[in-house]
């Protein structure tokens, strides 16, 4: 109830604003970043459904990639649906796959207004979502928040393009560009804010990885600790040629709770053996 009302007084907002489009979008794009890490191999995509400036409805793709976003949104708006405006991060698709096309299910509820932040780089749809709306009569806008877009949907972008994973450096360095004290005793570089940043982005992707190196040097766990997320661990990857990973550490002992990968050589298990 408390989260309809705030959610209310910031429509009233929007509807206020000069800049309305984009206000919704904003909104829409905080939406599909719940679903960030959980998705694959289907983007998070969030969606408003707004009718005569309220939020009717809202919605982000579930886990395991469906629903996605917009069959959410259409559910819980329900008949108010019918010639309201749908906000979403990505364009719909237009193709079927484990679900019907999104476009269909939008056309279906009698949306009649689309404004996507970004087109889908997808060639199954391309473009295709779009056309399919309007060739349905639906007005469509595109670009609100594109960059922000761009920006939240970069794994879905990097996959599609460039067939290979969108990676995320997070490095600790301390003003004078250490990374940790001497001897290799262990360092607090960072604040419980920023630690709480990191683990947030834990949640926030499919994996993490480390070399061995670490692993020895700080046994660390590699899980999102925020308080009711621990589920939302993504994959522990080690790179370990050598398989000198300790079956004592905490990664090890942990691994039937959160998901561990080993990449060893393929020569390693037998040299480990002797």
């Amino acid at each position: 109830m408390i989260f309809r009302i705030l959610e209310d007084q910031y429509a009233q907002k929007i509807r206020d604003s000069k800049d309305a489009d984009r206000r919704f979008m904003q909104l829409a794009l905080s939406l599909g970043r719940r679903g960030l890490g959980r998705t694959w191999p289907n983007p998070s995509v969030g969606a408003v459904i707004v009718k005569d400036g309220m939020i009717v409805g809202r919605g982000w793709t579930q886990p395991g990639g469906r629903p996605h976003g917009e069959p959410e949104a259409l559910r819980r708006a329900g008949e108010a649906a019918r010639g309201a405006t749908l906000y979403v991060t990505l364009e719909p698709c237009s193709h079927f796959g484990k679900s019907p096309p999104c476009a269909d299910a939008v056309i279906a509820a009698g949306i009649k207004r689309v404004v996507a932040a970004i087109e889908d780089p997808n060639p199954e749809v391309a473009g295709q979502g779009h056309a399919r709306l309007r060739a349905a009569g639906i007005t469509v806008d595109v670009g609100p928040c594109a960059a922000e877009a761009a920006f939240d949907h970069a794994g879905h972008f990097r996959r599609i393009r460039d067939k290979r994973p969108h990676v995320i450096l997070k490095l600790a360095v301390s003003p004078d560009g250490k990374i940790g004290a001497a001897g290799g005793k262990p360092l607090a570089i960072t604040g419980e804010a920023v630690r709480n940043r990191v683990h947030l982005l834990r949640a926030q992707c499919d994996a993490i990885l480390v070399g061995i190196g670490t692993v020895l040097a700080d046994d660390p766990q590699l899980n999102c600790r925020l308080p009711g997320m621990a589920a939302r661990s993504p994959v522990r990857v080690v790179l370990d040629q050598s398989l000198r990973i300790p079956a004592a550490s905490q990664l090890v002992r942990s691994a039937r709770e959160t998901p561990l990968w080993v990449i060893a050589s393929e020569l390693a298990e037998a040299a480990a053996a002797t």
